[in-house]
């Protein structure tokens, strides 16, 4: 699958994008936060809070429990607000 990451996150992690092949027990955003934690120390930065991290999957809003497919790419960003 394919991960994108935006602002901060993207600082973070040192990659704007990356393709992946998380293990098959990891299924939920949440789980892939996690498991995405662990990849790098700058993977662990972006993601110590994942509650100020939103997901979009295939260009939907996503939240923790929602499950992803092999094929699917995964967006992290920060909150955004209008303006």
């Amino acid at each position: 699958m394919k991960v994108l990451y935006f602002a901060w996150l993207r600082d973070r992690v040192g990659l704007s994008e990356e393709i992946v092949e998380p293990p098959v027990d990891v299924a939920t955003v949440g789980e892939l936060i996690a498991w995405l934690a662990q990849r790098s120390p700058g993977h662990g930065e972006a993601f110590a809070d994942p509650t100020i991290v939103r997901c979009a999957i295939n260009q939907d809003y996503a939240k923790a429990h929602e499950r992803f497919n092999a094929g699917d790419e995964v967006a992290f960003f920060p909150p955004v607000t209008g303006g």
